[in-house]
């Protein structure tokens, strides 16, 4: 098992925290849980509203999900080579985070509409993070 494999596994384990949370705690302010946006409280006001956010707060954890499997798949029938463009694959696709979703919620977060306060610059680093050890695996794996 080389490091991209290692770390790959690792992504799934925190993957599917999210996932569980997403489908069963929605309100979580943990495991990136939307409990965190003040919104989600005020999205129960409108029912009309709160199902809408509720629909794409699963369509979320069902993509997830898929990604999770297919990861699966990939891990248990992947080459080498194929694994390590997995974790170059990997690496793109969490870095789409910093072009849509942390200007948003960096946002969000400066407005007072986060709660804690400063949870973007976590995510952010947690995000930032995560794409330096797929870095650091693919690295290592080249080597």
């Amino acid at each position: 098992m080389n490091a991209v494999a290692v770390v790959t596994i690792a992504f799934l384990l925190m993957e599917a925290s999210n996932v569980l949370t997403l489908y069963f705690f929605p309100g979580s302010k943990y495991a990136n849980g939307v409990g965190v946006f003040k919104a989600w409280e005020k999205s129960k006001q409108d029912p009309e509203v709160h199902d809408l956010v509720r629909y794409l707060v699963n369509w979320v954890a069902g993509t997830k999900l898929i990604f999770i499997l297919l990861l699966i798949v990939i891990l248990a029938t992947a080459t080498q080579t194929t694994l390590l463009w997995t974790g170059a694959a990997m690496l793109v696709s969490i870095a789409s985070f910093f072009w849509r979703l942390f200007p948003l919620v960096r946002k969000m977060d400066r407005g007072g509409q986060i709660d804690p306060p400063n949870y973007s610059a976590v995510l952010g680093w947690m995000i930032a993070g995560m794409m330096a050890v797929f870095l650091a695996a693919l690295v290592i794996a080249v080597l």
